[in-house]
């Protein structure tokens, strides 16, 4: 009997994203290994996080890389880095931060609920452009004495409203400024884990360990610039500073090192394909049936480039409503979770899907839309 059995938990069905509320992801075999390799030695885990930081650093051709607590606590020591740099006085006082360079640009359009992360540590936000897009005036205006960093959120979906990283780093750069992605969920492509620092100039990469890259669901990455590395370093666990909060085991560090290797041993265009494989499934079995259209949604809503299934439903057909249906598959058995569109429709992301569980998504639809 497992765990979940013992508990009366239900395993579901995750046709929605890698997102935390449902466990993230899942880890391939040698992360698990590696992670039970971990918890059998005491280790100094000031040695290991420099040592795994070291590893995954040359693996995607950064300077340097710290292993967090998930990519929110990433977003925390960063902005306390930029805050603090090394002096123990400045990082003593954090929350506290009014006499500090506590000020962080964003874009406006892309801001997101996870930069409270920011705030949490005394940071203020500062906001930039609108609906109708951002101009370089609009940073450079933003930009004083006070500013800490730019925290800049790629998306996509986004591009029109947001000025491009590349001119973003070079304005910041001119005044002194660093800027920090969060590329949380932009996984795929690989290439993030160094396009935007070697090759576009970032100063700092961070992104979610448990999604896809399928590392541990408690751990982030953040990868860039040797010395704000060593800034979280010494503003996070084990310190007894802002981060303690956000402690990264030896487990987590060496699940971290082991899924990147993992994925980068992946031939990514091969997955890429089999989720387009996967959506074309999904279009073709739902398109089949009476009242229902289908259609390929291309990125996903992270802006990633990942195919999405979208289904329609004829409310002149089909006599329950998209929520309806989304709740039925909810209290099934195995219980389904999918999104909901814009257009009032069912998204359905293949990235979670395992073993060919698409198959089964489109027999409970097909069960529950006839």
């Amino acid at each position: 009997m497992s765990i979940y059995d013992e508990l009366g938990v239900r395993r579901v069905i995750n046709g929605a994203a890698t997102l935390t509320a449902w466990g993230g992801s899942i880890m391939p075999p040698e992360v698990v290994q590696a992670m039970v390799d971990a918890s059998t030695a005491f280790v100094d885990l000031h040695d290991l996080q420099r040592k795994v930081g070291d590893e995954i650093a040359r693996l995607t051709h950064n300077e340097a890389a710290y292993v967090s607590n998930g990519c929110a606590a990433a977003m925390v020591l960063a902005t306390a880095a930029c805050m603090t740099g090394l002096d123990e006085d400045k990082q003593k006082n954090l929350p506290f931060a009014d006499d500090l360079k506590n000020e962080v640009i964003v874009h406006k359009m892309t801001r997101v609920p996870y930069d409270f992360c920011i705030r949490q540590v005394g940071g203020r936000l500062v906001e930039i452009g609108d609906e109708s897009g951002t101009s370089q005036t609009d940073l450079e205006r933003a930009i004083n004495d006070k500013t800490a960093a730019m925290f800049y959120f790629p998306n996509a979906n986004c591009d029109s409203t947001t000025i491009p990283l590349h001119e973003s780093v070079e304005i910041c750069h001119s005044r002194g400024v660093p800027l920090l992605v969060d590329g949380a969920a932009q996984i795929p492509p690989v290439k993030n884990l160094w396009r935007w620092t070697r090759d576009e100039g970032a100063d700092l990469a961070m992104f979610s360990g448990g999604k896809a890259l399928r590392g541990p669901q408690s751990a982030g990455l953040a990868v860039g610039r040797r010395e704000i590395i060593e800034a979280m370093r010494a503003n996070g666990a084990p310190h007894q500073l802002i981060g303690r909060p956000m402690k990264v085991g030896k487990e987590e560090m060496c699940g971290m090192l082991a899924a990147v290797r993992w994925y980068l041993g992946l031939d990514e265009q091969k997955l890429l394909h089999r989720y387009d494989q996967q959506t074309r499934f999904l279009i073709e079995t739902m398109e089949a049936l009476p009242g229902v259209s289908a259609r390929r949604s291309f990125p996903s809503e992270a802006g990633q480039p990942m195919p999405r299934a979208e289904i329609v439903l004829d409310p002149n057909v089909i006599k329950r409503s998209r929520d309806e249906v989304l709740a039925a598959l909810i209290d099934g058995d195995p219980p389904i979770y999918l999104f909901d569109s814009e257009q009032h429709g069912i998204l359905i992301n293949p990235q979670t899907l395992y073993n060919n569980e698409e198959e089964l998504v489109a027999s409970r639809l097909s069960e529950l839309l006839q």
